[in-house]
């Protein structure tokens, strides 16, 4: 980015207000950037071809407290050429986001991610460690909230789910170290801009209340808790990220004390998130972990399972399998990896990926030059421009994949829906022009139609 060197202190300012909790600050700093920009007071890169579809913002949990008005405005800055918000049971940024995205002109995308049970696999592990049964699955590209579709109850329940999950953890460790307690409503709703809270929001939480508590001796405390030498413990605490892992490692994943197994009945199956998703206009995105645990050793058979149930694209975070230190780990990673993408492939799945950006040391985008990804760029660019495409005509003409009006035209032959789609994607620009006229075609347009204005 290239800026006049008295706008940079008012480029900060404004960026940080971009996460500021109340919308209309953000949308009003949002503006004042654009002006810029349109100013020549700031100059930003041309996109390139790399993308990122799966970003966390603070409607969740993004580790820098990004709102999607702040991820859409990186993606420009960086010079993404389609970017994309992932949260984690809500969609309270996807107006927002895609709005930001048109202003900006970076083509935007919007998903939802949730953990759903499986009858299938209800003894099998798949990509939620320790946890048969439990898999993680999405709906890429939403085009518009639920509240539009009638989907309110459905998503309310996950958030009343999510809250209570939460409740049940804190009333664990609470009772476990005693001296150090928070409150769900006091001490976790207000880190959060619409109570959406995660596990993380629950580390903040109890990690400012034990400094609160014992000052310059926290270290002490967390010391004892963790069976950690003091001054261990004094060092561990200055690198957050993985004081963070170890107290979640200890207190909230798999075997800590505030963890309970969960129960199938407490998640939507896998059925009822599909047809949510349905309704919402969205693509149904099964998502893969890294092929380790038993239910995804064999993709094929993983993917017969969640295509015959409705899954029509295939999550990936490419960064967490092939960026790993350890030599033996990255050979059987980077295999699985090469596994996935060919499964996809074999089944005609557009692939999502990004790299989640909900803890610190995930990078802002992909390394698409590393040579352990090099095969599979042209996967990712052409999912991201099919999740586009779908998002583009879903939200103008209710024309997305999976739509009546793709049915009509397309029936069963997903491998021409998805070329169709991806073509859109690569070439209709977030421009008022474009998306008008593609507004403007009339309800018996053929897919031939939207591509000649396109190509035009």
């Amino acid at each position: 980015m290239i800026i006049e060197r008295y706008s940079v202190a008012k480029i900060e300012d404004l960026e940080n207000l971009l996460n500021d909790f109340d919308a209309e600050v953000r949308k009003g700093a949002l503006l004042e950037l654009v002006g810029m920009l349109r100013h020549g007071e700031i100059s930003l890169p041309a996109a390139k071809p790399e993308v990122n579809i799966h970003i966390h913002s603070f409607f969740s949990y993004n580790v820098f407290g990004w709102s999607p008005t702040r991820i859409a405005w990186e993606g420009k800055k960086y010079g993404l050429e389609v970017i994309g918000i992932v949260d984690f049971d809500v969609l309270d940024g996807l107006e927002e986001f895609l709005r930001a995205g048109n202003i900006l002109g970076i083509k935007s995308v919007v998903g939802m991610e949730s953990r759903v049970f499986v009858s299938e696999l209800a003894d099998v592990v798949t990509n939620s460690p320790n946890e048969p049964g439990i898999h993680y699955f999405m709906l890429q590209g939403c085009p518009a909230d639920a509240q539009r579709f009638g989907a309110d109850e459905v998503l309310q329940r996950l958030r009343e789910t999510a809250r209570s999950r939460n409740k049940g953890i804190i009333s664990r460790i609470n009772e476990y170290l005693g001296s150090v307690k928070i409150d769900y409503e006091a001490d976790v709703v207000p880190l959060t801009p619409s109570g959406n809270a995660t596990e993380r929001h629950l580390l903040v939480a109890y990690d400012r209340k034990a400094r609160e508590i014992y000052g310059d001796r926290a270290h002490e405390f967390w010391a004892g808790v963790l069976e950690v030498g003091a001054e261990k413990m004094a060092g561990l605490m200055e690198d957050t990220p993985s004081f963070y892992d170890v107290v979640r490692s200890k207190l909230m994943k798999f075997g800590g004390v505030g963890y309970t197994a969960p129960d199938p009945a407490s998640f939507p199956s896998l059925e009822e998130f599909v047809a949510l998703g349905r309704r919402l206009g969205a693509v149904p995105t099964t998502t893969w972990l890294d092929g380790t645990n038993e239910g995804e050793r064999d993709m094929e058979a993983n993917l017969e399972l969640f295509t015959h149930k409705g899954a029509a694209a295939l999550n990936i975070i490419p960064d967490r399998n092939w960026n790993i230190k350890d030599p033996d780990e990255k050979t059987v990673k980077t295999a699985k990896l090469r596994e996935a993408v060919a499964a996809a492939r074999g089944f005609d799945l557009p692939i999502s990926i990004g790299t989640e950006m909900n803890k610190i040391g995930q990078p802002f985008a992909d390394d698409f030059s590393a040579p352990e990804l090099t095969d599979y760029v042209e996967d990712f660019i052409r999912g991201a421009w099919f999740f586009y495409g779908h998002t583009v005509l879903a939200r103008l003409k209710g024309w997305g994949f999976g739509s009546s009006w793709a049915d009509a035209f397309f029936g069963e032959d997903r491998h021409a829906a998805n070329r169709f789609y991806e073509e859109v994607g690569r070439a209709a620009q977030p421009s008022r022009l474009i998306l008008d006229m593609i507004a403007a075609l009339p309800d018996g347009a053929e897919p031939a139609d939207v591509i000649r204005i396109l190509s035009g």
